[in-house]
């Protein structure tokens, strides 16, 4: 006779579900020992699976439905028949023992076993159904209260970076090497203090000489205004003068001859040459009239302007140079902290590069961007607050600016709040997490967010609501303003609904409940 070969160590017998495995080293699991203990490497199961397998054997003993042959079949289903026993020890499911020598069954039978063990634990199922049925439905606890009135407002949140109130990056316009510096980095400075000086000779010795040009220019201006002009008005003036009172005098001759005339007392020659003589005088008369006229008007004006242009060039001249001498001197336009000086002594500042950058930090601004829909809830000067990390509390702000356009490439509005920073405590470029007061009900219907649902579409809510007889409703609701601990009730709900705070999640309507505080 061919021998029996033995069954291999952790060998799984095929057929057979794994919870119906026991549990190796277990005081309350059901251990079968081969030939020699050499399948101890069996699969091991939680405590809570075997004592359910036991009870699931006990309750097939107790009402007879199956017989120790059962219990050998789940083992001989193996390809190797093996002879074993259970002791009254090791074969106690929780408090029955089985007794007596056992079997295998034959290899027919063997086949037939998971068939056999399917019909009793369906057996067992109907039964502890059956029981569950006719047991009284148990309360579940759960927290209610009535919804309140109150006042709410709207939270806005936002990631923001703290920008500086005021920035300046000092560039110089001429190109030279850094004389000295005034400050270092943290010093703090006002609006216009000499922070830096660059190599300046060449341009002192340029604004001293265009300084001498000037002068001369000066001296020149002051003598055509103050002697030569007023000379050549006055000798036209006294010419005019002159040619005035001869033409008088020859008009007064040609009188007094015309009379004598007339009386026959001269001859007329005499009348006629006194009458050439006035013409003379006239037209004499008239050129010193004209010259006089000319030099008021033309040759005046024309010398006070050269001379004043003279004077301007000049001036002009020396204001450049003294420009250009001023652009060595570093200073600050604003009143801050120098916060970058990436240059020292001796090296050349190129012009159009910075040379030292100082900031405002009196005050910072959190710069972010919000939909359209959540700036039109915001209002210049409402209360905001930021969150910093490092810092145990948030830091008041306030709403300083709502931009009037949309950003064109992410449409978004940027909005600036305003943080008061005088001590210096908070960093220009500190990223930040802001809230924001938006809209704000007044006596509005409140209840806890936490007992607010999302209906299956995931879009509708709902909240749970304790009936007179003490069972769960749901109540489908209208939510306006919403925080992170309450929820604006617009529709579905009075103030004299009790509603269901905690521990409604997954509850089915109708189930019974029992309020913490109340009495069943």
């Amino acid at each position: 006779m061919r021998p029996r070969p033995e069954p291999e160590k952790n060998h799984r017998v095929p057929h057979i579900p794994d919870f119906l495995w026991s549990s190796r080293g277990s005081a309350h699991s059901m251990r079968l020992s081969f030939k020699e203990r050499r399948t101890r490497g069996i699969i091991q199961r939680s405590e809570q699976e075997i004592r359910g397998i036991s009870l699931v054997f006990r309750e097939m003993w107790d009402t007879a439905t199956v017989d120790v042959k059962c219990l050998l079949g789940l083992k001989g289903c193996g390809d190797t028949a093996v002879e074993s026993h259970i002791s009254r020890k090791t074969s106690e499911i929780w408090g029955t023992p089985i007794r007596g020598r056992l079997k295998v069954l034959p290899t027919r039978m063997r086949k037939r076993a998971p068939a056999v063990l399917l019909l009793c634990v369906s057996s067992l199922l109907v039964t502890a159904c059956s029981k569950t049925e006719e047991a009284a439905p148990t309360a579940v606890n759960v927290q209610a209260g009535h919804a309140e009135r109150g006042e709410i407002s709207e939270q806005i949140t936002a990631d923001a970076t703290l920008a500086p109130l005021a920035q300046a990056a000092i560039s110089p316009k001429v190109t030279a090497p850094v004389k000295k510096f005034y400050v270092q980095r943290g010093s703090r400075v006002r609006a216009g203090q000499l922070l830096a000086t660059l190599e300046n000779q060449d341009l002192e010795a340029a604004a001293l000489d265009n300084k001498g040009a000037y002068s001369a220019a000066q001296g020149t201006y002051d003598i055509a205004t103050g002697s030569t002009v007023p000379e050549d008005t006055v000798k036209a003036q006294l010419d005019l003068t002159q040619a005035t009172a001869n033409l008088n005098l020859a008009q007064s001759i040609v009188d007094s001859r015309a009379q004598l005339f007339a009386q026959g007392a001269i001859p007329g020659r005499d009348l006629d040459t006194a009458k050439a003589a006035l013409v003379q005088a006239q037209a004499a008369h008239e050129i010193a009239k004209q010259h006089f006229e000319a030099v008021q008007k033309i040759s005046h004006k024309a010398a006070l302007e050269s001379a004043a242009g003279q004077l301007t060039s000049a001036k002009g001249k020396y204001l450049g140079a003294q420009a250009q001498l001023s652009y060595t001197e570093i200073r600050s336009p604003i009143s801050g902290v120098v916060t970058d000086r990436p240059l020292f002594a001796g090296e050349t500042a190129a012009a159009g590069t910075p040379v030292i950058t100082v900031m405002d930090t009196s005050a910072l601004l959190a710069k972010l961007h919000l939909s359209q829909i959540q700036a039109q809830q915001l209002s210049l000067g409402a209360a905001a607050s930021i969150t910093v990390a490092g810092l145990a509390d948030p830091v008041p702000a306030k709403v300083s600016l709502i931009s009037p356009a949309l950003d064109p490439g992410s449409t978004t509005v940027e909005v600036w709040l305003r943080v008061e920073n005088p001590k210096g405590a908070l960093k220009a470029g500190t990223p930040v997490h802001t809230t924001m007061t938006g809209r704000t009900a007044k006596n509005a219907l409140l209840v806890p967010l936490e007992a607010v649902q999302t209906g299956p579409d995931g879009e509708s809510k709902f909240v749970l609501v304790v009936k007179g007889d003490g069972t769960a409703a749901k109540r489908p609701v209208s939510l306006g303003i919403r925080t992170t601990e309450s929820a604006q009730i617009l529709s579905g709900l009075t103030p004299a609904d009790s509603v269901i705070t905690s521990g409604g999640y997954g509850l089915d309507e109708g189930t019974k409940v029992k309020a913490g505080g109340d009495k069943e």
